[in-house]
């Protein structure tokens, strides 16, 4: 699915953004909150105002997990296995909202990375947070 070079771009590339993960991950939750406001069905008992500390919490551990599954993308299905579990039987979470969420997080992505983001690391990063909704909807099945 992605080139050894596309893997080093995508593990470049979210290593990068670790420091700065709760500013990312909850500009794409709020991109998509407002863009699909069914989604914010599943936090409402979390505060997800711009800048609350739920919502900067929770982007924070979104983008962290991505990062981890971008160290070593060959083994995505063993390092998502506990949250395929909590998101499919526990949270219940609807799968399509991995693929809304992944739309959102390459336009922040394009966001922050301005210039940086070229259409090959678009290309990359986009099969990559593909293969990433659809393993953790892999228990949906």
């Amino acid at each position: 699915m992605l080139s050894k070079k596309e893997k080093k771009l995508i593990k470049e590339i979210w290593e990068r953004l670790t420091p700065v993960a709760a500013d990312i991950g909850s500009d794409a939750l709020l991109r998509m909150f407002a863009s699909y406001p069914g989604t914010k069905t599943y936090f409402s008992h979390l505060d997800i105002s711009p800048g609350s500390a739920h919502l900067c919490s929770h982007g924070k551990k979104i983008v962290l997990a991505i990062a981890e599954g971008a160290k070593d993308i060959s083994q995505l299905t063993v390092t998502l296995a506990p949250l395929q579990t909590l998101h499919a039987y526990q949270l219940r979470i609807d799968p399509t909202n991995f693929k809304l969420l992944s739309h959102c997080m390459l336009v922040t992505l394009a966001c922050y990375l301005g210039s940086e983001f070229t259409p090959v690391a678009h290309a990359a990063m986009d099969k990559f947070l593909s293969a990433f909704a659809a393993v953790l909807s892999e228990k949906y099945r």
